[in-house]
């Protein structure tokens, strides 16, 4: 049996705890390390190389954003799966944007919780409906933004739709079969995505959609 070697950085001894009793009661899941910023957290990550990072955002010392860029920089490949709250939505959008596999909400379900450390263990993206819904829908009601239109206009009306399906939550497979296409195609159409906009995954593709409109409800 596969186990899964897990760091959470939170500045909240009583979050830190509680994912720990939820993940201790899978034996699929090892919580090898904690820490409450992102400063006391690099050393740590370095030494123990985990399977997976659990990062919260707002931090003293060095926040989530620059803990996940920091690792960037380093080279490090370790997922990071992002703690939030419902009133961070531009910091999730963010750590999303820098490449985090997904995010959960501190009072996810413990399912929920295995669900996406194992998606982010096997290079996937969980991208929560509700969460993502109301984001969208919260960004494309917002006046007086200034979006990069050329950058928006350069989504075929195809590429969009699945974008936007990917922000939903849907994977390939469903997308395909909503749309009448081979998944191999879908698949083409997101790595066209993907150079567009110049990311690397799904969920940094959903984030510059976010931040620059191209995105809505």
């Amino acid at each position: 049996m596969t186990v899964y070697k897990i760091v959470i950085v939170d500045d909240h001894f009583v979050v830190r705890e509680g994912l720990k009793l939820i993940l201790e009661t899978n034996e699929q899941f090892e919580v090898i390390g904690e820490a409450e910023n992102g400063l006391e957290a690099l050393p740590i990550i370095a030494e123990l190389q985990p399977n997976v990072i659990l990062m919260d955002l707002n931090m003293p010392v060095m926040g989530g954003l620059e803990t996940m860029q920091e690792l960037k920089k380093q080279g490090s490949k370790i997922p990071v799966i992002i703690l939030t709250t419902y009133n961070e939505d531009d910091l999730m959008i963010g750590g999303l944007a820098i490449g985090a596999k997904g995010y959960l909400l501190k009072d996810t379900s413990r399912e929920n919780l295995f669900r996406n450390i194992e998606s982010a263990v096997r290079g996937e993206t969980l991208l929560s409906t509700d969460i993502m819904e109301r984001v969208i829908a919260a960004r494309s009601q917002e006046k007086g933004r200034v979006y990069a239109s050329n950058e928006a206009n350069s989504l075929s009306d195809k590429e969009t739709h699945i974008l936007q399906a990917v922000a939903r939550g849907l994977k390939s497979k469903v997308i395909a079969l909503d749309m009448g296409i081979s998944e191999r195609t879908v698949k083409a159409h997101l790595t066209t995505i993907y150079n567009k906009l110049g990311v690397e995954s799904r969920s940094q593709a959903v984030a510059v959609a976010l931040e620059r409109g191209i995105l809505d409800n």
